[in-house]
């Protein structure tokens, strides 16, 4: 994981594996695209224990080669648009490190992390049930009469 600098400034360790496959080809309606596929275990800073803790992201997008920002509007559903260089070349690192950039939460949670009672209260069995309470219009109802 080392080689994406961009995703080393963003998670806790650059430690692990990031498996990928790009393929490239053309659709039946002759637009070239990227297909890429990524999976990696990324250490991430829990926002709410403040501890690392591994995050699986999986990737799985279709990236639609286009040269001209114009060109975006016809791509069909289900492309993502990929603006290269007008020889049609493209970094494929840098491809895969803006797709697992792209796939990371904007708030990183543990998903396995419990916020301690102190912080939530009592619980819902701790609490006791509430009594059946009165009707605060119960006594407008006998002024009514």
């Amino acid at each position: 994981m080392s080689a994406f600098s961009r995703l080393g400034e963003v998670v806790a360790s650059t430690e692990g594996d990031v498996t990928y496959a790009l393929d490239f080809g053309r659709d039946e309606f002759g637009i070239a695209y990227v297909a890429v596929r990524a999976k990696a275990a990324l250490t991430v800073i829990c926002q709410r224990s403040l501890e690392p803790f591994q995050l699986p992201v999986d990737v799985d997008a279709r990236l639609g080669l286009i040269v001209e920002e114009s060109e975006e509007a016809s791509l069909p559903p289900g492309y993502e648009a990929l603006l290269v260089e007008q020889d049609g070349k493209l970094d494929p690192v840098a491809t895969i490190e803006d797709e697992l950039l792209l796939a990371l939460p904007l708030v990183p949670v543990n998903p396995d992390y419990v916020l301690p009672d102190d912080v939530t209260g009592p619980g819902e069995e701790d609490t006791p049930s509430p009594e059946k309470s009165e009707n605060p219009f119960a006594a407008l109802r006998g002024l009514i009469k």
